[in-house]
């Protein structure tokens, strides 16, 4: 168990992280160009990896496995995430200078959300045991929606949230740099970053709903849950900015996050009859990431037409365009 101390430390380390990246690195809104997202992403990845020896060291051999594998299904979980916030920010044409700022705190929201979602589905399964089939039933489930690409389709005109807001906050007409807020005349009002931040912050609440019961599915020690999510939502900026151009080379990705969803919750169904080592779930994990973007990246380029009705969201992509083609044709009569 992890001393109260560990805790504080390791959130005060997170925090630290993110401030130094705000302010120290970010001081000035720019669209992060894809050289820079490299290297930051690259920085991110190695400091989510490098956190396996510190547990290690720390915790002994099956925590860093646990934590290695609970990072590993995080960040490959986390690449959806990339899709939406791209969706996202096509839908509301939020300028590229701005969309840094706007994934900084809808990342510190995230860990806020995420740490209350651990919390809860630790003692979940501590107080009821059988939860742990609830789980197991669920990510197959998910798997099986994901494999089907049947699942998902975001329109965030009709997020019921994203209506709220619009209804009950008053909200300026255009953006005001890379403000939340702004005060117009003595009044101040939300901005339309506003809007997109909140529209983030429910989109990461329905992936949570799928990601860390696939890492409960490794371990149960809450402070291995929490820093592999951690540091692997650390990088989601710079995984953005890497990845959104070229999402649709993806082609294989969601067969490859569906594996892995099915694997953790058939481990979570067999956990009373069969133990599955933890280091026969991180070469799983391993293997089946590893062949999934091998073979998106050995797919052909003449093959990127085809990719889109393949890409994660390429149902949420083409109801956007269909509803702008829509909207454009009615305005034009």
């Amino acid at each position: 168990m992890v001393d109260w101390y560990a805790w504080v430390g390791f959130i005060a380390f997170v925090v630290a992280l993110l401030l130094v990246d705000l302010f120290g690195f970010q001081r000035k809104a720019h669209e992060m160009a894809t050289r820079e997202a490299a290297v930051w992403a690259t920085i991110w990845i190695g400091l989510g990896l490098a956190f396996t020896f510190v547990v290690w060291g720390w915790l002994g051999g099956q925590a860093a496995g646990e934590y290695l594998s609970g990072y590993l299904i995080e960040k490959s979980l986390s690449v959806d995430n990339v899709f939406v916030f791209a969706l996202i920010f096509g839908f509301f044409a939020v300028p590229g200078m701005y969309r840094h700022r706007v994934l900084f705190w809808g990342i510190f929201g995230a860990l806020v959300l995420r740490f209350a979602f651990i919390l809860a589905g630790v003692s979940l399964l501590d107080r009821f045991e059988w939860m742990i089939f609830v789980f197991g039933a669920f990510l197959l489930y998910t798997a099986w929606k994901m494999f089907t690409h049947s699942g998902v389709e975001l329109h965030p005109d009709d997020n019921p949230v994203i209506r709220a807001v619009r209804r009950f906050v008053p909200m300026t007409p255009d953006y005001v740099g890379a403000k939340l807020f702004a005060r117009v005349d003595g009044r101040l009002l939300a901005t339309p970053l506003f809007a997109v931040l909140v529209l983030i912050e429910t989109s990461d609440v329905i992936f949570a709903v799928d990601s860390i019961p696939a890492v409960l599915a490794v371990t149960r020690d809450p402070f291995i849950v929490f820093s592999s999510n951690a540091f692997a939502i650390l990088g989601l900026r710079a995984l953005y900015f890497l990845l959104a151009d070229g999402m649709n080379r993806f082609r294989h990705l969601n067969t490859g996050l569906a594996a892995i969803l099915g694997f953790v919750g058939a481990k979570m169904l067999l956990s009373e009859v069969f133990h599955i080592p933890v280091w026969v779930s991180l070469v799983v994990i391993a293997a089946i990431l590893t062949v999934a973007i091998f073979a998106s990246l050995r797919s052909a380029p003449e093959d990127l037409e085809e990719e889109v009705s393949h890409a994660p969201f390429a149902g949420a992509f083409a109801g956007l365009r269909a509803r702008r083609k829509k909207d454009d044709d009615q305005a034009e009569r």
